[in-house]
């Protein structure tokens, strides 16, 4: 289902968009609708993205580390 929405620019633009649109070969509607969808995708794609990343933080990793058995071990130079 399509709606239709109204969309205010200034006279300038409308011309400049008027014009990148006939360079492509499309309507400013389909120019538009086009550039919204990449929008949502992109956000989509982040959102996921932290998501994903977010779920790993939570996620205990052993990285090796062992508690040093006093303070001189921990300061010792090797």
């Amino acid at each position: 289902m399509r709606t239709n929405i109204t969309v205010s620019l200034d006279a300038a633009l409308l011309r400049e968009v008027k014009v990148l649109a006939a360079r492509r070969g499309t309507s400013i509607s389909a120019l538009l609708s086009g550039q919204l969808e990449m929008a949502v995708r992109e956000d989509q794609a982040y959102e996921s993205a932290k998501q994903r990343a977010l779920s790993r933080l939570g996620k205990e990793s052993d990285l090796g580390w062992q508690k040093p058995s006093s303070r001189d071990a921990l300061h010792e130079r090797v």
